[in-house]
């Protein structure tokens, strides 16, 4: 069995630190712009972590598609480069690397369980703020939301707890102060 060998890309960039970086993008909202900009990232073999996209202005017809993405700084640079010739966007910001931008992430979360665990999992979800949203006998299903960081960290204690699934919606994120950005 051979390896697949790597390309000179990934050699040219072996020893560069990857970081994440999250894209708020305001685009047009007609049809084709999501694939567009998604096929922007396969077509240079970029990864997409998470994405999430609504239409964020009826009059002027904008949509904002938000872009988790990794890479090395110059990978990054290139992405926004690219995102930014781009005709169907209007605007493109880093808000990941702000300190003044919120990033937030709705999940759903299924356990199942019982005795020790089911209480556990109680005692667990009030701590990081947790609604059960529904509830059976045999399992809850919890709504939490926060910084991906914190959905992760319920997400990892919920397993030995008796996690079934997930459901993640993507990061949302959003600049603080009255001023649009």
């Amino acid at each position: 069995m051979s390896e697949t060998p790597l390309s000179a890309y990934d050699l040219a960039h072996a020893d560069a630190p990857e970081r994440r970086a999250t894209f708020a993008v305001i685009v047009d909202n007609e049809p084709g712009v999501l694939h567009r900009v998604v096929g922007l990232f396969a077509a240079r073999g970029y990864n997409i972590e998470s994405l999430t996209v609504a239409e964020t202005d009826h009059a002027l017809h904008t949509s904002r598609i938000t872009v988790v993405t990794r890479g090395t700084d110059q990978i990054l640079d290139q992405i926004r480069a690219q995102l930014e010739k781009t005709v169907v966007v209007r605007e493109v910001a880093e808000v990941g690397r702000d300190p003044e931008a919120i990033e937030r992430e709705l999940a759903l979360v299924k356990v199942r369980g019982s005795g020790a665990e089911r209480v556990e999992a109680l005692r667990v979800s009030e701590i990081f703020r947790a609604r059960v949203i529904d509830t059976t006998h045999e399992s809850f299903i919890f709504e939490v939301t926060g910084a991906p960081a914190k959905i992760d960290k319920f997400e990892a204690l919920m397993r030995p707890l008796g996690l079934v699934e997930v459901a993640r919606t993507g990061v949302l994120s959003i600049h603080r102060g009255a001023e649009r950005r």
